[in-house]
């Protein structure tokens, strides 16, 4: 069963990764994040037409990634249906390294639809921040657990979603530029506890 199980999440999480492997689709869920909303209000929100936004819809749901919140009445006896997030927590590592660069492609290029929209709107008189930052760091393992709590943390501090301010695009990437080397043995001693060794 345990088998069974470990697979039917793995083939989920495909459909995940295939789910994502759009920016557009990206972007409606991060929107999503922000508040439920219907394929009316997305459509002003990315400034695309309604129409063309329910085939991603129906790509996230069928992905299990959004659902519908509620149906909200319209005129003349119509209702829409109002989209919100699911919660979803696949695996890590279920993924091909083909599906992950995909997915990560994908995000990269949602970020730069992001930036891009953000100069637009400074050209256009408008006041928005963009900060960018790309270096190396040479961590050990107990530095990069370190950086990643410290990561969290500075998430948790910030992660009020009811908080004043505008909406801010955070991304974040720890990518290893070198193998690391393999952890060492719990079993084997100390070189100052082997045999012959002087203190």
């Amino acid at each position: 069963m345990g088998e069974q199980g470990q697979g039917s999440t793995q083939r989920s999480w495909h459909g995940v990764h295939k789910a994502l492997a759009d920016p557009l689709r990206i972007r409606l869920l991060e929107a999503l994040w922000e508040e439920p909303r219907s394929a009316r209000e997305l459509a002003d929100r990315t400034g695309l037409p309604a129409d063309r936004l329910y085939y991603h819809l129906g790509r996230l749901e069928a992905a299990g990634l959004v659902g519908i919140a509620e149906y909200r009445p319209l005129a003349h006896g119509k209702v829409e249906r109002v989209y919100a997030p699911a919660v979803t927590e696949p695996p890590g590592d279920a993924a091909t390294p083909e599906e992950m660069a995909d997915f990560l492609g994908s995000m990269l290029d949602a970020t730069r639809a992001d930036i891009s929209a953000a100069y637009r709107s400074r050209q256009a008189g408008g006041r928005r921040e963009v900060d960018l930052h790309r270096g190396a760091l040479r961590l050990t393992d107990e530095a990069l657990a370190d950086l990643r709590e410290h990561i969290a943390g500075l998430a948790e501090r910030f992660g009020d979603r009811d908080a004043p301010g505008s909406w801010t695009r955070v991304v974040v990437a720890l990518v290893d530029l070198q193998d690391r080397p393999p952890p060492p043995d719990p079993h084997t001693p100390p070189a100052a506890d082997l045999p012959g060794r002087q203190p």
